[in-house]
């Protein structure tokens, strides 16, 4: 297959959703290089990949990586992970809106990002709000075109052991046949169906902004596979 001069940047790379647009990426061949900004080496060996191991509080230190076609962030953590609620603040928050403001110093086409089902900045849960701060400060940056993904449980192989996930990984499989009309966008999804989404819509020529449910992205993927 001819390779396009397209380029992707993936933040987030090693994550649940990362993991699996990395692999879609490599076998669509859409791209002739995919750049991963990593806090450590991965163990993906791929002519297309190249790897950078980065200081994610200094990404303005590597800001002519984020001279490509599209970018993907990928990043999330929670807060038992980050241990306070500023630790992840800065990897929700701080580090994607970074990344966003260089994706528009260098005109990115497409700016593609994973935030989560209920994301309001008005929320009482700390983690909804926080993730609603981000998709308005993403609106109010005006770049050329922003994509949001916002789902529900994901589901998937984690490579840390979350014991509740698990469980709701588990329940959400005997509820999802039932879960129809307005409880669709509530059903659980696979991280690679996430990933399979972005993977489309960044070759859309959409422009502008667009916020997707977990029940769009399923729809969508369906469509296009």
């Amino acid at each position: 297959m001819n390779k396009s001069n397209k380029t992707a940047l993936i933040l987030g790379a090693s994550g649940l959703v990362g993991t699996d647009l990395v692999n879609v990426l490599l076998q669509e061949e859409n791209y002739a290089k995919i750049h991963l900004l990593v806090r450590k080496p991965l163990t993906i060996k791929d002519k297309l990949c190249e790897q950078h191991v980065v200081n994610f509080d200094k990404l303005d230190k590597y800001e002519d990586l984020f001279q490509v076609t599209d970018i993907f962030c990928c990043l999330g953590t929670t807060i038992k992970k980050a241990k306070t609620k500023e630790a992840f603040r800065k990897v929700d928050y701080q580090y994607p809106i970074e990344a966003a403001k260089l994706a528009k110093k260098f005109g990115v086409q497409n700016y593609l990002i994973i935030t989560a089902m209920g994301a309001s900045s008005k929320s009482l849960f700390f983690y909804s709000q926080v993730k609603g701060e981000l998709e308005e400060a993403l609106r109010k940056l005006e770049l050329t075109s922003v994509h949001i993904f916002r789902p529900s449980l994901l589901v998937g192989e984690r490579k840390e052991h979350r014991l509740g996930e698990k469980i709701a990984e588990k329940v959400s499989v005997l509820f999802n046949p039932i879960m129809v009309g307005p409880l669709r966008p509530y059903r659980s999804i696979q991280a690679k169906r996430i990933a399979e989404a972005m993977a489309t819509i960044a070759l859309s020529s959409k422009t502008g902004f667009h916020v997707y449910h977990s029940h769009e992205i399923e729809r969508m993927v369906g469509r296009s596979r």
